[in-house]
Formats: C-alpha cells, sequence, structure tokens
C-alpha cells in the first residue's frame, strides 16, 4: 500500500499543548517577596534590555525586553499620508497600531486586533504624540507599529517606552523621550512594574484602592504626556501611584539614554584619517 509522503505525521501518543502552559495564580499572595525576588512598595523595576535598529527595511526600529514581557516597534515614514481629507496641511499626522502576536500570552490566539488592540493603541497614541514636533511634517503621515512577541506584565508602558525609543532611532523629530512605567494597587500594598501574574490576579484584601495605573513621562521636560488608569482609587493613592511611576522611569532613563548613544555612534560615519 502507497505511503503518504506529503504529509508530516505526528506521534502516536500526544498530550494536550495546555497541560504544559503555565496559567497564572487566581489570588497572588501580597505580603513578603514577590516571585522574581522584587520588593514590595519599593520602586523596583524589572532589569531591562533594549536595543536598537532590529530591523533594517523600517526607518527606526526597536527591541526591549524586561522580565519575560518581549516588545518589538517599526517606524515607516513620514511619507505622503493615505487620506487627504483627514490630513492637516500645516502638521504631520502620527497613526500606532498595537497588536499582540498569537503565541504572546496564554487567553490569545488571533491576529485580529480587538477592543483591548484598539484601546492600548489609543492609549499609545496619546502618549507619543506630545512628545513628536509634528509641525516639522506638514502633510505626512508617520506609523508606529508595534508587535508584542510576549506579554508578562505592564504591556502598555514598556510599548510606550519601545516606541519613543524606535522614533528616536528614526531620526524623528522630539522634544523628549517617552518613558512608560506602571504599578498595581491592592490595598495599602502596591507593585511596581507588575507582572502578568499580578495584574490579573484576584484581590486577596478587598476594598478601595484596588486597581492599575500606567504612565508615560517626559523626563528631560518632567511632564507627563499620558496617564492610563484603571479600578477605584482615592485621589492619594493616585497621586502617590504618579509620583512613584515617575520615579520608576527616572530609574529606566540612564538605560535607554545609553541604548540611544550606542546606536548613534554604531550608525556613525568612522573618522576621516586626514
Amino acid at each position: 500500500m502507497p505511503t503518504d509522503t506529503k504529509r508530516v505525521r505526528g506521534p502516536e501518543v500526544s498530550q494536550s499543548p495546555s497541560l504544559f502552559s503555565g496559567k497564572p495564580a487566581d489570588v497572588v499572595p501580597w505580603r513578603g517577596p514577590r516571585a522574581d525576588g522584587r520588593q514590595r512598595e519599593q520602586v523596583d523595576v524589572r532589569p531591562v534590555f533594549v536595543r536598537c535598529g532590529p530591523v533594517s527595511q523600517a526607518k527606526g526600529s526597536a527591541y526591549i525586553e524586561a522580565g519575560n514581557t518581549k516588545v518589538m516597534c517599526c517606524i515607516y515614514g513620514p511619507r505622503e499620508t493615505e487620506r487627504k481629507d483627514e490630513t492637516d496641511m500645516k502638521c504631520g499626522r502620527l497613526t500606532t497600531d498595537m497588536r499582540f502576536a498569537p503565541f504572546s500570552c496564554p487567553d490569545r490566539g488571533s491576529w485580529i486586533q480587538g477592543s483591548q488592540d484598539k484601546d492600548l493603541s489609543l492609549m499609545l497614541q496619546e502618549s507619543l504624540q506630545s512628545a513628536v514636533c509634528l509641525h516639522k511634517y506638514p502633510r505626512s503621515q508617520i506609523e508606529v507599529n508595534v508587535m508584542v512577541l510576549e506579554n508578562s506584565g505592564s504591556v502598555l508602558a514598556h510599548a510606550i517606552t519601545c516606541a519613543s525609543l524606535a522614533l528616536a532611532d528614526a531620526g524623528i523629530e522630539m522634544y523628549d523621550l517617552v518613558l512608560g512605567c506602571s504599578i498595581r494597587q491592592d490595598g495599602s500594598s502596591y507593585v511596581v512594574d507588575p507582572s502578568y501574574a499580578e495584574e490579573n490576579s484576584r484581590s486577596s484584601v478587598g476594598g478601595e484602592n484596588q486597581g492599575g495605573l500606567t504612565v508615560a513621562f517626559l523626563p528631560s521636560l518632567n511632564q507627563i504626556s499620558g496617564l492610563q488608569s484603571d479600578g477605584e482609587m482615592t485621589q492619594e493613592t493616585l497621586t502617590a501611584g504618579v509620583r512613584t511611576c515617575i520615579e520608576g522611569c527616572y530609574k529606566l532613563y540612564p538605560v535607554i539614554q545609553q541604548a540611544l548613544a550606542k546606536a548613534v555612534r554604531k550608525a556613525a560615519p568612522p573618522p576621516s584619517e586626514s
């Protein structure tokens, strides 16, 4: 009997991939050290790896990795805008598109942009738009495409940082870099740069001050360009959370500066011998 040579046969005995996928706990303990060893109620961000220019086909690109959160951003443009009716003759246009890879987190599996992706794209645009000198690019369009390769928490904050670095790598004129930081509040306790399990865990305390906060910050100008909050928090808790996020952005600033300076030195022409 002839064999089927055009099809790869699977093993005789197999198991569901869901058995090997780690699911976050329903309730994360909010006392004692965190799962990755960081301290609670302190500005303790995850170690960050940053690289500029990983995608050669784009005008500018950046890659950021914080713990297991991995984000890639590509910049295209400035180019002539496609829709003339929505173009400001004296100012350019910034468009953002943020998507999750199907394998980025346990509860996703489609390339189609959902409501969450659209909301995050809008927040990303609001955070970056005030930092880009759009008046320098009249009748032009700058496209920011962000792809989340793995979501291990604080994905919006790291997407803001990655997109800002990619814009600088593309040579787009900006007033300042934009850095993002987020916290997760649970009663009187909070964690900075929360993981995926900490973001999606149920409250172990109950009551008020339950929610999350993400801040986009311009460190050189000392200004906030974007703020996204969910849940219920008092005014005092929200104000303290904003200050904590700003302090976290200042901790990330030297790492971003070093990565950008390294990319500039690499792209600079060699000095002449004469």
